[in-house]
């Protein structure tokens, strides 16, 4: 009878829920296991009513010249060729299997180092950020500090699009409403995440988060690391910036070899997804 009810439905899915800071992850360990989930799949995942529930999911993969190669999808189904916090918290389980203290994780973006920051945290390195505009990417040749976009926003990548606007009162903004109004802007052809940004000081920012192909969310290194970059490029703060999200703090530091990201990570539980 089990069988029967069985036929025709994918094989049992082994996953690992994470989070860093509440930017949560669906971690698919595919080392031993050939290929990638479909769109369907991963959008079936991906609802919390109906699924598991995550902003992004993370598969592991064997790396070539490196210790893993990651592959990230947004909640949505599409691809994504960065996600700071899935790479922690993916990087910590990796460190914790093989006694490790640093790593070397390939994206689609670049191949990024990752060390064990001490105190349970973990630091991994984004990357330099990209700044020209046909590599971000945006439709024309423009100022990336200066978008010609009300509230004159400042364009960055970090592997996948950013769009930050700095404002007096971040909580005041309706970023329902915000997020999805820009993330779709046309001089973004691949859509882009949007922060928005509050200054406190030259070493400590607030950040609200609207990521493209999820929503809003409770962190975001991609968009942390950006908000960061774009913020010191204007003169508003420093390199080595506190991060304020609504899950805590991220700490961001712009250094000559990427932008640096230190937080902590958890591994909730482990379960089986048979949808």
């Amino acid at each position: 009878m089990e069988q029967q009810q069985n036929s025709g439905k994918r094989p049992p899915l082994p996953f690992m829920k994470m989070h860093g800071l509440g930017n949560d992850f669906v971690v698919l360990d595919g080392r031993k296991a050939a290929g990638l989930p479909d769109a369907a799949v991963v959008a079936a995942m991906a609802d919390r009513h109906f699924g598991v529930g995550f902003d992004q999911l993370a598969v592991i993969l064997p790396g070539d010249n490196a210790d893993a190669r990651l592959v990230f999808f947004n909640a949505d189904g599409s691809l994504s060729a960065a996600c700071g916090n899935a790479t922690r918290c993916v990087a910590r389980y990796l460190m914790d299997e093989s006694g490790a203290t640093d790593l070397r994780l390939a994206t689609d973006h670049a191949v990024l180092l990752a060390e064990d920051a001490g105190n349970g945290l973990t630091r991994v390195n984004m990357g330099a950020p990209v700044l020209d505009w046909a590599k971000i990417p945006l439709a024309q040749n423009i100022d990336t500090l200066h978008l010609p976009i009300a509230g004159d926003p400042a364009a960055t990548g970090m592997g996948n699009p950013h769009m930050t606007f700095f404002v007096d009162d971040a909580a005041a903004v309706d970023l329902p409403a915000f997020g999805p109004l820009h993330e779709h802007h046309p001089l973004y052809p691949q859509r882009t995440n949007v922060e928005v940004v509050q200054i406190v000081s030259d070493s400590e920012i607030i950040l609200r988060i609207w990521e493209r192909g999820t929503g809003i969310t409770l962190a975001s290194g991609s968009c942390s690391c950006a908000a960061v970059v774009a913020a010191a490029r204007r003169g508003l703060t420093g390199r080595r910036v506190k991060v304020n999200v609504p899950g805590g703090v991220l700490e961001i530091d712009w250094r000559e070899d990427g932008v640096w990201m230190t937080g902590p990570t958890a591994h909730v539980f482990d379960g089986v997804w048979r949808g």
